[in-house]
């Protein structure tokens, strides 16, 4: 691997964690803390994005996938939030929180690729 690319692919994971964090903190003052909407909406624009990337622009697939993308997007916040919804008492937020994220995910992801495909 290019170590300028690879240089450049840690410091846009860096750039997407500061994303990830003002996208989650901006959604919970909209929204409240009570769900974690920022981190479902991380993961599924996220997810989407990435389906965008890999058809329409593979040549920086790296650069914006596994580096800005996968500082952005979090599965441990992701499981994390899961658990600590079912551990408060709030098992259907748990349930709709993981079952969504999939489902979502899966959706968005490829609803991504379709729209790349058409770029």
């Amino acid at each position: 691997m290019n170590p300028v690319l690879f240089l450049a692919a840690a410091l846009a994971g860096g750039v997407g964690a500061v994303l990830r964090y003002l996208v989650d903190l901006g959604v919970a003052r909209l929204a409240g803390r009570r769900f974690p909407w920022g981190i479902l909406l991380v993961n599924l624009s996220g997810s989407f994005v990435l389906g965008v990337v890999t058809t329409a622009l593979p040549d920086a697939a790296f650069l914006l996938g596994a580096g800005l993308l996968g500082g952005y997007t979090t599965f441990s916040t992701a499981m994390l939030d899961t658990v600590a919804l079912w551990r408060d008492g709030e098992r259907p937020a748990s349930v709709f929180n993981a079952v969504g994220m999939l489902l979502l995910g899966l959706l968005a992801a490829g609803l991504g690729l379709a729209v790349g495909a058409l770029l």
